[in-house]
């Protein structure tokens, strides 16, 4: 059984979901989108601060907090805004970290964007 989970960001232009649970686990992927559908495109760490608000709100709809985030895929296109984004990591995510990822990529679909994170979690609810 899955189900799209309603995240209230603007529906992707691409043919995909943002989240949706499939047999208890939650699955998501996450760009610096604003609720408002707008792209933040601003620095590595605006983007990651938009973009870790976007999971967490995931999170709140699901049921589920960054405590059942079991693993973390980040994109980016250059492994210079590592740092920028593991300072922001670290405001949303506690030890113990989840499992995690994170790749450089040429470049990412979202125009303008730096950064694209792929989430799955397992909600206790």
């Amino acid at each position: 059984m899955r189900r799209i989970v309603e995240t209230g960001l603007k529906k992707p232009s691409a043919p995909h979901a943002w989240a949706m649970i499939s047999n208890g686990t939650l699955h998501s992927v996450h760009v610096p989108i604003r609720p408002d559908g707008t792209i933040e495109d601003g620095t590595a760490t605006q983007q990651a601060e938009v973009t870790l608000a976007d999971l967490q709100a995931t999170l709140e709809a699901a049921g589920a907090t960054f405590e059942d985030v079991v693993l973390v895929q980040i994109y980016l296109t250059s492994l210079e805004h590592k740092a920028a984004v593991d300072a922001v990591y670290t405001r949303f995510f506690k030890e113990p970290y989840p499992v995690r990822a994170c790749i450089a990529v040429s470049a990412l679909p979202t125009p303008g964007t730096v950064i694209e994170i792929i989430m799955t979690a397992t909600p206790s609810n």
